[in-house]
């Protein structure tokens, strides 16, 4: 352990990024260099503790209280605020995650290629070359691009066994999990501009190819999801 810091430090440093994170409104970059310090370091106390049981000079042959029992406890109370420190950072990232997430209406390929724009790293991280990633999935780790996936998958199955018309009880139409419900729409019909190219898309007027700078009067419903993207603006 080196003399420089004491136990703690290193998972203090973890949480002062993921606040630095809710004050810029900002994803950083995932800290893998920080992480895997922490876990060596929980490893070394946990080598200390095991050390201070197996002395025999703290096991005395009269029964009496074992003397390094301050110190282990010392010990055992670092590992446990380091993991305390672990879980907070990981929980902080998957809800900015699961909030990108809807942001973009469930789309994760775009939101895994989306350019980073605001979500900047910060300053430069323990380990890291100091340049801008150019998306959002160089931000994250395999594991977080991993439960996106996950995540989506389970609201998809949510959607067609609880919210679909042929798969609940009662349920005429479709609900849409992933429909903005800050606006409520008033319309049942919406003209839009396409902002990006999104290709043919089947809608109840039939496809229509939606190429960039064309407008169109279609359904809410049927493109709803294109506008939340992105794709598509209100006009």
């Amino acid at each position: 352990m080196n003399t420089s810091h004491q136990f703690g430090d290193l998972a203090t440093q973890l949480l002062t990024e993921s606040r630095r994170s809710t004050a810029t409104d900002t994803l950083f970059k995932y800290n893998d260099v920080l992480v895997r310090s922490i876990i060596r370091e929980q490893r070394q106390l946990e080598g200390l503790i095991q050390a201070a049981l197996n002395d025999p000079k703290n096991n005395p042959a009269d029964g009496s209280d074992n003397p390094a029992m301050p110190t282990i406890l010392l010990y055992q109370t670092a590992i446990l605020r380091n993991k305390r420190c672990l879980l907070a950072y990981h929980h902080h990232r998957i809800e900015r995650l699961k909030d990108l997430y809807w942001a973009v209406g469930g789309a994760v390929p775009l939101l895994l290629s989306m350019p980073s724009g605001s979500t900047n790293t910060g300053p430069q991280q323990a380990g890291g070359t100091g340049n801008a990633p150019s998306d959002i999935r160089s931000k994250l780790s395999p594991h977080e691009v991993d439960f996106l996936r996950s995540y989506a998958a389970s609201l998809l199955v949510l959607r067609t066994e609880a919210f679909s018309s042929d798969g609940a009880e009662g349920l005429t139409e479709d609900v849409d999990l992933l429909a903005p419900i800050t606006r409520p729409p008033k319309e049942l019909h919406v003209l839009v501009r396409v902002v990006r190219d999104c290709g043919v898309v089947s809608t109840e007027q039939g496809a229509i190819d939606f190429r960039k700078g064309h407008r169109f009067l279609v359904r809410r419903v049927d493109v709803e999801h294109l506008i939340v993207q992105g794709f598509l603006e209100e006009v």
